[in-house]
């Protein structure tokens, strides 16, 4: 009988000891949906991606990173995007070398940032050239893409099961380090799996394997979800299907009509399924969010093949959601000008918006705002963050800093649908909303006319964000905005009882100046001046 006790005891501590090696599910970066809201979870609070994606080769070199994090610091980031890429993590077959990887997380936690983590496995920007020398000239056994006349391309075909199990084995291994190394720090928050997925010169590829599948029914997973989700499927895909009979089995073409638009579909479901097997194994070995990013065809006139296509484009999600449900965001990297239209396609249907990469430009300080004002954005990151000379001046990072201080109460207030965020240009007509017992008009600070920037051809791009606390009372955030209020009682106006400005310090409210006199017109609006960066606490009254 003691011998059964001791036998049992030893193994319900073995249990204990291997339940605390393991991290608690709960405790790992997650994204919960919260009323309306999608939110990331870190350590169980909710957090917004400060973020600045590093250009592609600068962690490559651990000496070379080392002038690169005090930049980040000045910029007031709280994550940095960086790749791993496959060629230096297995240079040789089964032969794994994670010094990088070790070295980025390690200098990472020093300065007291989290990590986004890149795939550069199969694809970057479309091409494979991420691939591991033993692949890149072993064709016979990593095929290549080829076009319709049978060339092969600078691209690992989807369709080979040798390429995805390659692929897919050394990602497996990066999970599985992170678990080992980093599943009680938290340092790394999400994994992008591969990086701009995407088919070129054609809207599909030709190689012997893809013709094959190309001559297969249309599998009945993407039937499924187009007779599920009939109703609010993308217009263009909608479309589509619809106008060949929205018919519930047949060949692509017998499906989706001849022609590259149907290529472009048929290359997206296998890129989708391609990356849902990575993602699988990966999420399999430790659990993290992961995403993929598209790179967006901002040129209307172009068809299938004379973009990048066949990634998460905005016509394509549904495809690539059907394809991939490990895969947790599609993400749309800008490099356009109309920022607003491209988040609006990304948002349709209640999806959360990720901002992976963007160019880092002028204007990225107010876009970052209205973004995490106006769509409950998870992340915001311009790319080539590294690349400034003068990370102190950056407007991102005094946009950065406003955001970090009133993270907590942005992220109380976002699901409770008491956020609005706004952009604004010269041609910007003004922005109207109803918050509380008021409703709000906010213009560019040039539509004043007071100084002499408002006389220029240009103004740049302004944008804040206005948190509403109670029906009376706002958190005013931003750069270059006036804000006026009217009551939406009728026959009623609306005074300043007070405006102060100031900061939160560790969560607390800290007033600055009491605003009145030249600074609020007499009580006639809210002003933050352009080129000026202010939290401004506002309590309102009716007369």
């Amino acid at each position: 009988m003691k011998i059964k006790f001791l036998l049992l005891f030893l193994f319900s501590l073995g249990v204990a000891v291997a339940q605390a090696q393991q991290p608690a599910a709960s405790s790992l970066p997650q994204l919960v949906k919260v009323g309306a809201s999608t939110q990331l979870l870190v350590e169980g609070k909710p957090y917004l991606i400060l973020g600045g994606e590093l250009g592609n080769s600068s962690s490559s070199n651990t000496a070379y990173m080392q002038s690169i994090w005090p930049k980040l610091r000045a910029m007031h980031l709280n994550t940095v995007i960086a790749p791993v890429y496959w060629e230096l993590l297995e240079p040789q077959e089964g032969k794994f070398n994670f010094t990088l990887v070790d070295d980025l997380l390690r200098d990472a936690r020093k300065n007291q940032l989290k990590v986004v983590l890149l795939w550069f496995g199969a694809w970057k920007n479309s091409m494979s050239c991420y691939a591991p020398e033993w692949v890149k000239t072993n064709p016979t056994r990593f095929p290549r893409a080829t076009d319709a006349q049978g060339r092969p391309q600078e691209i690992m075909t989807p369709f080979s099961p040798a390429n995805l199990e390659a692929d897919k084995r050394a990602f497996v291994q990066l999970m599985a380090h992170l678990k080992q190394t980093d599943s009680r720090n938290h340092t790394v928050l999400l994994v992008q799996v591969e990086n701009e997925i995407a088919m070129l010169p054609e809207a599909r590829s030709y190689d012997e394997l893809a013709q094959a599948a190309f001559r297969q029914p249309v599998p009945e997973q993407l039937l499924a979800h187009l007779q599920r989700h009939s109703a609010t499927l993308t217009p263009e895909l909608a479309a589509q299907w619809q106008r060949n009979g929205s018919k519930a089995h047949g060949t692509w073409t017998e499906v989706f009509g001849p022609g590259i638009t149907t290529d472009e579909v048929f290359q997206a479901w296998h890129y989708a399924t391609y990356t849902n097997a990575v993602a699988a194994a990966g999420k399999a070995a430790y659990p993290l969010p992961m995403y993929v990013n598209a790179a967006l065809n901002h040129r209307p006139d172009r068809l299938p093949g004379q973009y990048p296509s066949a990634g998460p484009l905005p016509h394509l999600l549904d495809v690539w959601e059907a394809g991939a449900p490990a895969i947790d965001i599609l993400a749309p990297d800008y490099y356009n000008p109309n920022f607003r239209y491209w988040s609006d396609l990304y948002t349709r249907n209640n999806r959360p918006l990720f901002t992976p990469e963007i160019a880092f430009e002028p204007g990225d300080d107010a876009k970052a705002l209205f973004a995490f004002g106006h769509y409950n954005c998870l992340s915001f990151s311009p790319f080539s963050i590294e690349s400034t000379d003068k990370p102190a001046q950056e407007p991102i990072g005094r946009a950065y800093d406003l955001l970090q201080q009133v993270t907590p109460l942005l992220t109380k207030y976002q699901p409770t649908g008491s956020v609005r965020g706004f952009l604004l240009a010269k041609d910007s007509a003004a922005g109207h909303t109803v918050l509380g017992d008021y409703r709000l008009t906010v213009k560019h600070d040039n539509t004043l006319g007071w100084t002499a920037a408002s006389k220029k051809a240009d103004w740049p791009q302004t944008g804040g964000l206005i948190i509403g606390v109670a029906p009376d009372e706002f958190y005013v955030v931003g750069t270059g905005l006036v804000i006026t209020c009217e009551p939406t009682a009728a026959g009623k106006k609306a005074g300043y009882l007070r405006i102060d400005e100031g900061h939160f310090i560790n969560g607390v409210w800290t007033p600055g100046r009491r605003l009145n006199g030249d600074q609020d017109h007499q009580g006639r609006h809210i002003r933050i001046e352009l080129g000026e960066y202010d939290i401004q606490h506002v309590k309102l009254y009716t007369y």
